[in-house]
Parts: structure tokens; C-alpha cells; sequence
């Protein structure tokens, strides 16, 4: 459980209006995500937001990149575009920064480490789509940076329900806590 000594912020990343449009189905994750920002706020935890998106002309995204370059050749996904926006469901408030990344880890190429730094935050609450994408590659970095981690398991989601269970059940819980939203939000009682 997540040690209340110390200075937490929750990450909502990439739940933002092309990526969600993606997993519209899936309204549970969205209401899961909206409950653990509710309860962050309520708590006087941070919220942090965090999505992907590029400049206009896309300089960072180097045509070696299979997943990024395809975004470049076909248009779409800068910072400007209606999809990198945060999605409405978890409308930022006005005091939440929303750090733009470029890469697939929350702090590839984006303030995110400098927010946190400034801010002495040294716990991460993690929720995002998708969990083999941004979940991991930020767990596996703010592992590395020595954050405490705990990750919210229905409040991630993956394309793949099996990538999704092995990283929840076997890969994460060796670097992060690994809670359902409702246990989370127990647990700040």
C-alpha cells in the first residue's frame, strides 16, 4: 500500500480524445479513471496529466520510429489537434498541469520529471491507456528514477486483455504496488 508519509501525485496519461475514441467501448476504464481523479482531488493529491503530441511538422519523430512515423506520414496528433486534448471525461482543472510527451513513457522528452522534482513528489499513482504502451514504459523509468509506484489495475487498459493481465498479475508487481481504484481509494481513508 502506498506509504502516506510520502508526497504522491496521480498520472492520468494519455486518456485523450484519439486515444480514448480507440477504447470508446470500454466506459468502465473512463468511469474507473474518473473515481481515482475524483478521489486524488479529494484528497489533495496532484493530478498530473499527461499525452502524447507534436510540434507541427513533426521534428521530433525520426523515421526510424515505426509507430511515431507512421503518425507523421499520415498527419494528425500534434499539440494543436483535437485529438492530443485531454478528454472530457477527466477534465483538467485549472491549477493540473498537462505535460505533452513524445515518446511512449510519460517522461521521454517532457517536463513531467521537473513538475515532479519541484514539487518533491516522490510517489506515483499510475492510470493510462494503454498498459503494454505508456503504463509500462513509465513504470519501468519511474522505477528507475526510484519513485514508489502503485499501479491502479482497472483504471489501465490494453487493447490486449492478456498483455494486460500478465503485466498487471506478473511483470508489474515487481516494481509497483498493483491496486484496483476502489482498494486505492480505501486505502486513503
Amino acid at each position: 500500500m502506498q506509504n502516506h508519509t510520502e508526497k504522491a501525485a496521480l498520472l492520468v496519461m494519455d486518456i485523450q480524445n484519439g486515444i480514448v475514441s480507440r477504447y470508446a467501448e470500454n466506459k468502465e476504464i473512463l468511469h474507473n479513471i474518473q473515481e481515482a481523479v475524483a478521489s486524488a482531488r479529494k484528497h489533495n493529491i496532484p493530478v498530473i496529466f499527461v499525452r502524447v503530441g507534436f510540434s507541427k511538422g513533426y521534428p521530433e519523430v525520426s523515421p526510424r520510429n515505426k509507430g511515431f512515423s507512421a503518425i507523421a506520414a499520415h498527419g494528425g496528433m500534434t499539440t494543436a489537434d483535437v485529438a492530443t486534448q485531454i478528454h472530457e471525461s477527466v477534465k483538467p482543472q485549472e491549477n493540473e498541469p498537462i505535460v505533452t510527451k513524445y515518446r511512449i513513457s510519460a517522461f521521454a522528452g517532457s517536463t513531467l520529471e521537473m513538475i515532479l522534482r519541484s514539487r518533491q513528489i516522490d510517489t506515483l499513482i499510475l492510470t493510462g491507456i494503454a498498459t503494454s504502451g505508456v503504463v509500462l514504459s513509465t513504470v519501468r523509468e519511474a522505477a528507475d528514477k526510484d519513485f514508489s509506484l502503485t499501479v491502479l489495475s482497472d483504471a489501465c487498459h490494453d487493447s490486449d486483455p492478456e498483455v494486460h493481465r500478465v503485466l498487471m498479475e506478473k511483470v508489474f508487481p515487481r516494481q509497483a504496488t498493483v491496486l484496483t481504484v476502489g482498494s486505492w481509494v480505501s486505502s486513503l481513508a
